[in-house]
């Protein structure tokens, strides 16, 4: 299914994703676009690396968005893939209130990566980005992690948390990029647009 957001007539993209924060992420960047959600197997692979899972995983949805609107426009699709890494371990959405506790001690006061990956495909190329962020919780005890539970907001979060929600209380330091950790870093999505030739700046001045 199709989701067009304001001002998307004659979009600079496709998402092919739900995420509101991603979509969040593009209208303040003031780019056009309109959503293909796109459902691919998050399944870790054997040996798979978290860098090479979060590459395999953004350029699958892109692809399959690709492929989902007939694989013959001139609008290229957007993918893009988050994951929280600690001590090597690939800390995906939790499944239940065990896990995101479960989670949550694994991070509390240590530091962690995050990972995000995008890539960009129009049936003739496919571009990718990653960006990579450290963040560090402070220590969460155990009533905090079981109210942060109840909130509802963990539930389909990387790692258990929301930087951009009520999570954000339990961060000490970022070293990279906030939009990164959100799940559509900013940065390397404007390197995208610009090799694929967007020049989605220019209606900033015809917005003053």
């Amino acid at each position: 299914m199709t989701s067009t957001h304001p001002s998307t007539t004659d979009p600079d993209l496709f998402l092919a994703s739900a995420s509101p924060r991603r979509a969040e992420i593009l209208e303040r960047m003031g780019v056009r676009f309109q959503t293909v959600p796109q459902a691919v197997d998050e399944q870790v692979l054997p040996d798979e690396t978290p860098e090479v899972f979060v590459f395999r995983l953004a350029l699958e949805k892109a692809r399959a968005g690709w492929v989902g609107l007939g694989g013959d426009g001139h609008v290229p699709v957007l993918g893009a893939d988050t994951a929280v890494v600690v001590d090597d371990t690939l800390l995906g959405k939790p499944a239940d209130r065990d896990a995101a506790l479960g989670m949550l001690e694994q991070l509390s006061g240590r530091t962690h990566r995050v990972l995000t990956a995008i890539a960009m495909v129009d049936g003739q190329r496919e571009l990718t980005r990653l960006s990579l962020s450290m963040v560090t919780l402070r220590h969460l005890g155990t009533a905090e992690r079981e109210a942060y539970w109840r909130s509802g907001e963990p539930i389909d979060k990387a790692g258990g948390y929301a930087i951009q929600g009520r999570g954000g209380v339990f961060v000490e330091q970022l070293e990279g990029s906030y939009s990164g950790v959100m799940g559509l870093p900013m940065v390397e999505t404007h390197d995208l647009l610009t090799e694929f030739g967007i020049d989605y700046q220019s209606r900033w001045l015809a917005e003053q």
